[in-house]
């Protein structure tokens, strides 16, 4: 079994990336889909769900609920999308050998045009807003993660290119598994 793990900046295009590996076969975990769950049973905003997650049960906390997920498919290659601190990577390089991390980059103005464009719930138009949610991101521990990524992409041109950047990288992990 390859696992990945997937981290960036909202933003940045994880989205794109985990819907080429989806093509390719691999399974898609998402990590903000288990947190926009429990905000939905807690009903309030995810970006607190997130928060009050961590404070409660620990920084390990959106992980280890992955893991079950994980466990679930048997074999295969599977994508976890949405990884936001070291905490989390750690966890899954000790359940699963061989675990690598991509990243991808793109600049906060270019992020900020694309999730205007968007428009997901948890998005914002407001640009304060937006470098607030950015602050709480890092505030998890995300820089670090993608500091120290196994893999990185920068998403600045062309969608077409990242594309085909992507299904390379993809590809040669693919390979080297």
């Amino acid at each position: 079994m390859k696992i990945i793990g997937l981290a960036g900046m909202p933003g940045s295009g994880k989205g794109v990336v985990s819907s080429i590996a989806e093509e390719m076969g691999y399974h898609i975990i998402r990590m903000g889909d288990i947190i926009r769950e429990e905000a939905k049973k807690r009903g309030e905003d995810p970006g607190k769900t997130a928060v009050r997650l961590r404070k409660e049960h620990g920084e390990y906390i959106i992980a280890e609920k992955c893991i079950p997920k994980i466990e679930n498919i048997k074999n295969g290659k599977i994508l976890i999308e949405g990884i936001r601190s070291p905490h989390e990577v750690e966890i899954f390089k000790k359940h699963y050998r061989g675990f690598k991390v991509i990243s991808i980059f793109s600049t906060q103005r270019t992020r900020f045009k694309r999730l205007r464009k968007r428009g997901r719930k948890d998005d914002t138009k407001n640009y304060k807003k937006f470098v607030e949610r950015d602050q709480r991101e890092l505030g998890f521990g995300l820089g670090d993660v993608i500091a120290t990524s196994d893999y990185i992409i920068i998403n600045e041109g062309p969608l077409q290119k990242f594309k085909e950047n992507t299904k390379k990288l993809l590809k040669k992990i693919t390979r080297n598994c």
